[in-house]
């Protein structure tokens, strides 16, 4: 890779090493809290709180409070995640799309028209999957042709 074409990437690197921002550090967090709410033992720890909440029913009397505090417990966290693991989503999606767009950039028989795609309408996306619904139709025609041909 050129200098000219790391230029980007350098000036992206160097802007998120401000790692004073706001943005920095709730993307850092997110990430971190995305992989350990998703970790085996997150879970196992989140079955034994409720199966704990659900033997405590009967020394509670099954009272209004006790159901609250599974309620409001897990309304409070569910409610917190989903933005965590929202963001950490966009920002991979984010990336994953660059190194695709860079992969295509690079590789001189790929279309570049295919860059930046994920920002079209549905209904243009639409029309390019019938597009390369036909391509795809049209090798495997040839392939057809080819098996006959040898047989």
């Amino acid at each position: 890779m050129s200098t000219a074409d790391r230029k980007p990437f350098l000036e992206a690197r160097q802007q998120i090493s401000k790692a004073g921002t706001v943005n920095f550090w709730f993307s850092r967090f997110a990430s971190r809290t995305a992989q350990i709410v998703g970790h085996p033992y997150v879970f196992f720890s989140a079955l034994a709180i409720l199966v704990i909440w659900g033997l405590t029913g009967p020394y509670f009397h099954y009272s209004d409070t006790w159901q609250l505090v599974i309620n409001t417990g897990t309304s409070v966290v569910t409610f917190l995640v989903v933005f965590l693991i929202q963001n950490t989503q966009n920002r991979d999606a984010k990336a994953l799309h660059l190194k695709l767009d860079e992969l295509i950039r690079s590789h001189h028989p790929a279309s570049d028209d295919l860059i930046d795609i994920e920002k079209l309408s549905d209904e243009e996306l639409d029309a390019l999957e019938k597009k390369y619904e036909a391509i795809r139709k049209r090798c495997e025609a040839r392939r057809e042709q080819k098996v006959k041909s040898v047989a």
